[in-house]
């Protein structure tokens, strides 16, 4: 499995505008629930809930929200590029500009596990960071996430 695989440029986000944590998985959420055909509510409680255990984000200004959903037939993923960087809560308090949200079935089993693993392998590369805030449109998001896949 690669993120790759699972993104396309119509689920990446170039240029999210928000101003605080809250807002940016609000305008997440917003978007999966218009590609999904699911309410935003939904998904937005889904990504609250696990927030509250402990913030996804997971340093060097990355956060992978994620959750698994009953209304999901499929995993889902999403990039976000914020035009400003939020506090997320963050372990190294650094706040945060690249948001890669995953979305899986309630009975996804281990693929839930593989996908937040996959994603993270991929967002704590300096390099592939440094491409994707480079970018400036989803085609040269997923390129970027493409061939740092590949190698």
């Amino acid at each position: 499995m690669l993120i790759s695989d699972l993104l396309t440029p119509q689920t990446i986000i170039p240029d999210l505008k928000a101003t605080s944590k809250k807002q940016a998985l609000q305008e997440m959420a917003s978007f999966a629930a218009e590609q999904l055909g699911l309410e935003d509510r939904v998904i937005l409680d889904v990504l609250l809930e696990r927030e509250r255990l402990g913030s996804t984000g997971v340093g060097h200004g990355v956060a992978i929200p994620h959750g698994k959903m009953t209304d999901l037939d499929k995993l889902y993923v999403q990039f976000a590029r914020l035009s400003s960087p939020v506090d997320f809560d963050s372990p190294d308090g650094r706040p945060v500009d690249l948001m890669l949200l995953l979305l899986t079935p309630e009975n996804a089993g281990g693929d839930h596990l593989t996908a937040l693993a996959k994603a993270s392998r991929l967002l704590r590369d300096e390099k592939v960071c440094t491409m994707l805030r480079g970018s400036d449109n989803a085609e040269a998001i997923y390129s970027a996430i493409m061939e740092s896949e590949q190698v």
